[in-house]
């Protein structure tokens, strides 16, 4: 039998809700396997859906440049150790500087990014520089660079850099694809959905929620033939919560993200979502 710590049920607990006999009792079933027992409390109906993600926290910035054709845009998430720091107007100018070079200079990961040529040396020696000044520790996590060749990009930010995104759409160019863009970029930011469409959620991921529907429906007691409807019914739920186009529009909730893409005469190509903090999603 796998070795239970309080450690281990204690992080069941933040994830599930549920209470610690229930969480130790489901982590001995799965013999420790964490993500096991998630599923197990899920199982018996106890505990809160799985979170698309656990968020840790830090101070720091997310923060967009597009450039003045819409083409070209970069996000990027510059951190520090204080929420003092982070609302200077230094480190603001600091987060704008670096978003405007990976906008421009497009390197083709962190490390390449650090290593850009610049006044102070390299990249990496502006960091330094800067922390000289400000007194904190600073870093840049994860930078990214989205293109198009059809349509515009727009940004948002919100809460003053607690989130960003950018978005990607097609259709008739003009002040009206610029308003549902940014429609959109705010839609992602409240809701964080995981993917444009069913065919970006990996497949394993569909499969294991599949897995959790069906042994829920089979615990009812229930036919076969039933158990299927109901865990196609219920996965139809499970893609309309983590899929932006099935996603009720935020600012019209009677309307899809897709229906009001097809009314605006648009197309959503792509999405960036950073937060602050968060784990780098591969």
């Amino acid at each position: 039998m796998a070795d239970v710590t309080a450690a281990l049920v204690k992080e069941l607990r933040e994830k599930s809700g549920v209470g610690m006999m229930d969480c130790k009792r489901a982590l001995v079933e799965a013999e420790g396997d964490l993500e096991r027992a998630v599923d197990l409390l899920r199982e018996r109906g106890l505990g809160k859906a799985r979170s698309k993600a656990d968020r840790a926290t830090s101070e720091g910035c997310i923060v967009a440049s597009v450039s003045a054709d819409a083409k070209h845009a970069a996000l990027i998430e510059v951190n520090c150790e204080t929420d003092f720091v982070a609302r200077t107007d230094d480190f603001g100018e600091l987060c704008k500087e670096l978003a405007g070079l990976v906008r421009d200079e497009s390197p083709a990961d962190l490390a390449a990014f650090l290593g850009l040529p610049h006044p102070d040396g390299k990249v990496s020696d502006r960091l330094a520089n800067a922390v000289l000044k400000l007194g904190e520790n600073i870093k840049v996590s994860r930078v990214e660079r989205l293109d198009a060749e059809d349509g515009l990009i727009g940004s948002y930010i919100h809460a003053g850099g607690k989130i960003g995104v950018l978005a990607h759409l097609t259709g008739e160019s003009g002040d009206p694809l610029k308003a549902f863009t940014h429609n959109v970029c705010m839609h992602v930011a409240a809701s964080n959905p995981l993917g444009v469409s069913r065919g970006d959620i990996a497949a394993d991921e569909v499969e294991r929620e599949r897995g959790v529907l069906r042994r829920q429906a089979e615990s009812e007691g229930k036919p076969a033939a039933v158990v299927e409807k109901m865990v196609e019914g219920r996965l139809t739920k499970f893609f309309k919560e983590l899929v932006l186009l099935e996603q009720p529009l935020v600012m019209d909730p009677d309307r899809s993200v897709g229906d009001a893409a097809r009314d605006a005469g648009a197309e959503v190509v792509a999405f960036r979502r950073y937060q602050l903090g968060e784990e780098a999603q591969e």
